[in-house]
C-alpha cells in the first residue's frame, strides 16, 4: 500500500533537492559580491593599492570577464556537456576565491576577480538556465526564489566579512570561508543537477549543441527575431537603471541632494538592500496567487508614483521611508522579465544565457550614462531622468501575450 506513495514522494524530494541546489549556488554567487564591497577598503590597505587601481579592479573584471562569459551559453550545448561546463565553472569559482585570499600583488588579485567573472556565468548562469529547462510551468516561481536567494547572498556578504572579523581572521580567511561555501554548493550542483522536466526538453530544434559558435551565432540571430525576445532584453537593461544603478549612486546622491550625513546615507544603503529582500520574499508569495505579468504591471505602476516622491520628498527620514517602498515594489522587476524571456525561447536557454550576457555587456552603458549626465546637470537630475523607467516597462507590457495564469499548485 505504500508503495505508490514512496514512488510519489521520491521525484518530489529530488526536485526539492535540486531547487535547493540551484539556490545554494545564487546564494554563494551573491554572497562573494557582497564581500567584495566590504572587504575593498581592507585590501586596499594591505596591498598598498592607489584609487586609480581600485578602479580597475571593479571596471576590468565585469569587462573582459563579460567578454569571455559571452559565448558560453551556446557553446556548452546541452545534456552532459552543459553539466560537464557547470562543473568546470563551479572548480574555476572556488579557485578563484581562493585565488583572491591568496593574492600578493595587483596583479595576481586583478587576475582572480578576472577569472571568477566567466567562472561564476559558467557555474552560476548555467544552473540557472538548467532550473528553468527542469519546470516550465514554473519558471516565474523559479525565477523568484532566485532573486531572494541572491538578495538574501547580497545582504549577508558583508556580515561574512564582519564575523571573520570578530572571530580574529582578515580579509583573506573571508576568501577562504568563501571558497569553502561555494565547494559546499559545487558539491550540492553535482549531486542534484536541473534536468530537463521532459527527455529532450533542452535539446529541442534551435538549440545549439555546443558543435560550434557558427551555429550558436546562427541560433542567437534567429532567437533574436522571435517574439518578445528583444523586448524582453532591452526591457531588463531599462529597469536596471533604477534597480542596480539606483544603488550604486545611493550614498553620494542621499548625502549631495538629501542632505544626509555619511552615517545616514550608509543607513540608506542598508534600507535599500533590506527592502529589496523584503519584497524578493513577498513575490515568491505572491507570484503562486497572482499572475507574475499581472505583478509586473502592478508594481510598474506604484514605482511611478513612490519613485519620484522619493526624489521630491524632503528630510531624510522621510526619503527612507519611501525608498523603502521603492525597493519593495521593484522586486518583481528583473525576475519576473528574465523568466519572461526562457519563456520566449522553449528549449533554448543556452541560448537565452548567451543574449543575457550580451545584453548586460551593453547595458553596462547605464551607469556611464548616469555618471555623464551628473557630471553636466547634477546627479539629482540625472537621477529624476530615471522616473521615466517605470512608463517604458509599462509600455513594453502593452498587448504582452497572456502566459501568466495562475501557477500550478
Amino acid at each position: 500500500m505504500m508503495e505508490p506513495k514512496t514512488g510519489r514522494a521520491r521525484p518530489a524530494r529530488a526536485g526539492a533537492a535540486m531547487l535547493a541546489a540551484a539556490l545554494a549556488a545564487e546564494l554563494v554567487d551573491e554572497l562573494a559580491d557582497g564581500a567584495k564591497s566590504a572587504s575593498v577598503p581592507l585590501i586596499q590597505q594591505t596591498l598598498h593599492l592607489t584609487l586609480a587601481q581600485v578602479g580597475l579592479l571593479a571596471s576590468v573584471p565585469l569587462l573582459l570577464g563579460s567578454l569571455l562569459e559571452l559565448p558560453l551559453g551556446i557553446l556548452a550545448g546541452t545534456g552532459r556537456r552543459r553539466r560537464l561546463a557547470v562543473l568546470a565553472g563551479g572548480a574555476l569559482f572556488i579557485l578563484a576565491l581562493a585565488g583572491v585570499a591568496a593574492a600578493r600583488s595587483f596583479a595576481e588579485l586583478l587576475t582572480a576577480f578576472v577569472i571568477f567573472f566567466p567562472a561564476s556565468g559558467a557555474f552560476v548562469g548555467l544552473t540557472q538556465s538548467g532550473l528553468m529547462d527542469s519546470d516550465p510551468a514554473r519558471r516565474a516561481r523559479h525565477m523568484a526564489r532566485w532573486e531572494l536567494a541572491g538578495s538574501a547572498g547580497a545582504v549577508a556578504g558583508p556580515f561574512v566579512v564582519i564575523a571573520v572579523l570578530a572571530a580574529g581572521g582578515g580579509w583573506r580567511s573571508a576568501y577562504l570561508v568563501l571558497a569553502m561555501a561555494a565547494a559546499a554548493a559545487w558539491v550540492a550542483v553535482a549531486r542534484n543537477p536541473p534536468t530537463p522536466a521532459v527527455p529532450g526538453e533542452a535539446a529541442r530544434p534551435g538549440e545549439t549543441s555546443g558543435l560550434g559558435a557558427a551555429a550558436g551565432a546562427r541560433d542567437v540571430l534567429a532567437a533574436l527575431r522571435k517574439p518578445g525576445v528583444a523586448r524582453c532584453l532591452i526591457l531588463l537593461q531599462v529597469c536596471d537603471l533604477l534597480l542596480d544603478v539606483l544603488t550604486g549612486f545611493l550614498a553620494v546622491y542621499l548625502v549631495d541632494a538629501g542632505r544626509a550625513t555619511p552615517a545616514q546615507a550608509a543607513l540608506g544603503v542598508a534600507v535599500r538592500l533590506g527592502a529589496g529582500l523584503a519584497g524578493d520574499a513577498v513575490l515568491v508569495w505572491a507570484i503562486d496567487r497572482a499572475g507574475a505579468l499581472s505583478l509586473l504591471r502592478a508594481s510598474a505602476a506604484a514605482a511611478a508614483l513612490l519613485y519620484p516622491a522619493f526624489l521630491i520628498t524632503p528630510g531624510i527620514a522621510a526619503k527612507l521611508v519611501l525608498l523603502g517602498c521603492v525597493s519593495a515594489v521593484t522586486a518583481p522587476w528583473y525576475p519576473v522579465l528574465q523568466a519572461e524571456l526562457y519563456e520566449c525561447l522553449p528549449g533554448q536557454s543556452g541560448v537565452a544565457v548567451t543574449l543575457s550576457s550580451a545584453a548586460g555587456l551593453l547595458g553596462g552603458a547605464g551607469p556611464l550614462a548616469v555618471g555623464f549626465a551628473a557630471q553636466h546637470v547634477g546627479l539629482a537630475w540625472a537621477l529624476a531622468g530615471l522616473a521615466v523607467v517605470p512608463a517604458i516597462l509599462l509600455g513594453g507590457l502593452w498587448r504582452w501575450p497572456r502566459r501568466d495564469g495562475a501557477p500550478p499548485a
